[in-house]
């Protein structure tokens, strides 16, 4: 493994990570064109951001700022989605949303430019999504299948990552809200910890369901109104135990908190909640225990 990068995690002690600021694209974004609920207050969106990355300092986190000129992708601020980090180098992807095509390899030549290869790309008909995909341990990958994660992406995935010793696992994602919303694998999950995760499991696929609970991993189950409003699912581990999550969760909040987790928040209304993105989605791991 390079010295500077490898995230084959979700949980493990985050060492490097890539954001973006909130720009001048998300600012002049049309909700209607960018699915966004309404338009963005960016000077509140800027201080929720900020919120985001004092904490991820506060805990230690080194923290590079990706600002390359992307006019017209409002969506940039979620650097989780254009590539994957492993321990080889980056999977570059290739954007299901369309409106998002061209961020990718931009964010790949920052993560270069800050010591990590290319390990490959995907090509053709090829579309994936960052937040389709979570590491379930070290050398296993599940991918979900939906409007942003075609199979090609899943087989060329697959071709890349499985010399390198890692599975992929692929499984179908519902229709719930349709093609224009925003509905990732991730949606529906986050680690906290090697065997604890908050969940919504009325909409995870039955087969990934049942992976996880045989591997011995307990849900946190979320409330739909959370779930569904304000992103109670989207919680970034910074370590095992030690999460961040947007406000306005209670209940999820105190799931966490009762299981012995710390946990800070920031606010979520024009940053997160009218975007569909969260703090998993505002962060790319380039570098995790």
């Amino acid at each position: 493994m390079g010295s500077g990068y490898g995230a084959q995690s979700m949980v493990g002690k985050l060492r490097r990570v890539v954001v973006r600021r909130p720009d001048e694209a998300m600012a002049g974004a049309d909700p209607a064109t960018w699915h966004y609920t309404g338009p963005v207050d960016i000077d509140k969106a800027r201080s929720a951001h900020d919120g985001l990355l004092q904490a991820l300092t506060d805990w230690g986190a080194e923290v590079i700022v990706h600002d390359a000129p992307l006019p017209d992708r409002s969506d940039s601020v979620f650097v989780f989605d254009p590539v994957l980090v492993t321990d080889r180098g980056s999977l570059v992807l290739r954007m299901g949303k369309s409106l998002r095509r061209g961020e990718e390899d931009p964010l790949a030549r920052c993560l270069e430019e800050h010591g990590v290869p290319v390990l490959a790309r995907l090509q053709g008909e090829a579309t994936a999504e960052g937040g389709d995909t979570m590491w379930v341990d070290h050398d296993t990958l599940a991918v979900g299948r939906g409007f942003r994660t075609n199979d090609e992406a899943v087989r060329q995935m697959r071709a890349a990552l499985e010399p390198t010793g890692v599975t992929v696992l692929d499984y179908d994602l519902p229709y719930f809200t349709g093609p224009e919303a925003c509905l990732h694998l991730l949606s529906l999950i986050s680690p906290v910890t090697d065997d604890l995760a908050v969940a919504y499991p009325p909409l995870m696929p039955t087969a990934f369901w049942r992976e996880l609970t045989e591997r011995g991993m307990r849900l946190l189950e979320v409330p739909y109104d959370e779930f569904l409003t304000t992103q109670a699912t989207n919680v970034l581990a910074v370590e095992p135990g030690r999460v961040i999550m947007l406000d306005g969760n209670p209940v999820t909040q105190r799931l966490l908190l009762d299981a012995g987790c710390e946990v800070r928040t920031f606010p979520g209304a024009d940053l997160s909640f009218k975007t569909e993105g969260g703090p998993t989605c505002l962060t790319r791991p380039v570098l995790r225990d």
